[in-house]
């Protein structure tokens, strides 16, 4: 009898480890490759063409080797082009192109992290993953799918570069470095996406943990460049994953070692985040969610209540981000006038960045510019959580209750219209502050910055309003078309003057119309437009939504 008792007992479960279980992995990587069919190969092609494009642009502005030692010598100690761009290793056509391409390791590894979340944790939110499971899949196949194929786009991206750059006559070993530097910040942010897929239940937390250490290792990357040998802080690079990539020296003297420091901590990330994945359960996280009180407060007892609570923490992180980035900003625009002192040249090209301002107006004008796409970003990240209630099926219980569909939107929405206010509003007052008591005229400067950081919210509420729109009339893509929309617009306002774009292809992105404050004469009209086409946007994308059916994918 006990004989019979112990055949019929279940065997004890084994944990996984992070190899095994991998069964189905292939057939995943074919789907994850059908589905971002177009995607993928579109910031893969476009952010290697960015570089590329520089290269005659940067020979017809400097075409002796003296020109480019002179900007060389007031560029390569400046601390607001190594705060921004990293260190210049080299005079030559190479090394320029290499530290004016230097703020792409940081959108290639943001846009790896997010392609990770995406396929892992998204699909895990929207109950795909546990149909999937229920196949002939092992546990650690999504995981590893995803980290496959955002990697090799990665190694993609540096094979193309390194080629159009060789073909553009540049050496062999620094283009090859060069292109190691933007696949090795790729790799290594999406294992450490990899990592936040499985520590949190929603995808939005995952999103958040990842962008928020890339940005912790921008801003140690900018303090070590800043602070330089001189003041003792250039250690700080070694503490930074974007720091290893920036001294692999492309064009400088390659130092190829520093691969093995990127190659270990993604082999340790991978590992980690097989490992997490294999000790919890589909659909649950490594950290299990907080209880709430027995009672909710009369404040979340409404949907704006519910949104509040949805998407809260998100913004305290955002907030905290932004002023980080005011405060650098601010502290290195002393510096923007000695950098172009010596350069006629280059102060024409800020000249016509920022406006007819001085030169440290143009600097901020170029700063709350970029600003502005960030906190669109932040814009359609909130946007997007109305996307993901629904695929969670959490929207449907609750609109069968008498809340109505708008009045549920709208809970949602509001963090999208103020959100994007209190950012940059943060922003400029801290990027105001900081300099403002450098210069000692605080009360100028901070009304000026802080009034040309909210200038772009009308750009900012139209991408936003592109968002919604797609929810509400193209749901199934609203996702994918509303992030290609945005990384649409940084490429037009960051690189498009640079790669010489017709006027057409410039005022593709909303930011482009946005007045360049301070030191430009402010131009209502734009920002009406701008406004009236956020406006007519959001209308069709709250009809769209009225009107459709919901779904669940």
């Amino acid at each position: 009898m006990s004989a019979t008792v112990q055949e019929a007992r279940p065997a004890a479960p084994s944990r996984a480890t992070p190899m095994r279980g991998l069964t189905g992995t292939g057939g995943l990587v074919r789907l994850i490759l059908r589905r971002d069919r177009f995607l993928l190969p579109s910031w893969v092609i476009v952010l290697a063409l960015i570089p590329i494009n520089f290269v005659a642009a940067t020979e017809s502005l400097y075409p002796t080797a003296a020109e480019r030692l002179k900007y060389a010598q007031t560029t390569g100690t400046n601390p607001t082009f190594l705060a921004l761009y990293g260190p210049l290793y080299d005079s030559g056509l190479g090394g320029i192109i290499a530290q004016r391409s230097g703020f792409l390791p940081v959108v290639v590894a943001l846009i790896s992290a997010l392609t990770v979340v995406r396929h892992t944790r998204t699909e895990e939110e929207a109950g795909r993953r546990e149909l999937l499971g229920a196949t002939v899949t092992g546990r650690g196949a999504g995981l590893a799918a995803a980290l496959i194929v955002t990697m090799a786009a990665d190694l993609a991206l540096g094979a193309l570069l390194t080629a159009g750059l060789v073909a553009q006559g540049l050496p062999f070993a620094g283009s090859l470095a060069f292109g190691l530097q933007l696949a090795a910040a790729g790799c290594v942010f999406a294992a450490v996406a990899g990592v936040t897929a499985q520590l949190s239940e929603g995808a939005g937390a995952a999103r958040g943990t990842a962008i928020a250490a890339l940005g912790a290792a921008f801003v140690v990357r900018m303090a070590a460049d800043v602070g330089g040998a001189g003041n003792g802080l250039s250690w700080l690079g070694w503490l930074s994953p974007l720091g290893w990539e920036n001294r692999l020296r492309a064009y400088g003297g390659e130092r190829w070692w520093t691969l093995a420091l990127v190659a270990a901590l993604t082999a340790a990330l991978v590992a980690a985040a097989g490992v997490l994945s294999a000790r919890r359960d589909v659909g649950a996280g490594v950290l299990p969610p907080k209880l709430g009180p027995a009672d909710a407060p009369r404040l979340l007892s409404g949907p704006l209540g519910l949104g509040w609570r949805l998407q809260s923490r998100a913004l305290y992180g955002w907030l905290a981000g932004f002023a980080a980035l005011g405060v650098v900003y601010g502290a290195v625009a002393g510096g923007v006038g000695d950098m172009v002192k010596d350069n006629p040249d280059l102060e024409k090209i800020f000249t016509r960045l920022g406006g007819q301002g001085g030169i440290t107006d143009a600097y901020f004008a170029s700063i709350v510019g970029m600003l502005g796409l960030i906190a669109s970003a932040y814009a359609v990240s909130a946007t997007l959580r109305l996307r993901t209630e629904e695929t969670g099926q959490r929207a449907e219980p609750l609109l069968a209750t008498p809340v109505g569909r708008l009045r549920w939107a709208a809970g949602h929405l509001v963090f999208a219209l103020l959100g994007p206010v209190a950012l940059l509003a943060v922003a400029g007052l801290a990027a105001g502050l900081a300099h403002g008591l450098d210069t000692g005229d605080p009360g100028r400067v901070v009304p000026r910055v802080l009034g040309a950081a909210l200038a772009q919210l009308p750009a900012v509420w139209l991408v936003a309003a592109i968002a919604l729109a797609l929810f509400g009339l193209a749901p199934r893509i609203t996702a994918a078309a509303s992030w290609a929309a945005v990384g649409v617009f940084a490429v037009v306002t960051l690189f498009g003057a640079g790669l010489g774009l017709d006027q057409w292809a410039l005022d593709v992105s909303p930011f482009s119309h946005v007045p360049k404050l301070p030191g430009h004469e402010f131009t209502p009209a734009p920002l009406v437009w701008l406004l009236a086409v956020a406006a007519v946007l959001s209308a069709l994308g709250l009809v769209g939504f009225r009107r459709r059916d919901l779904s669940t994918g």
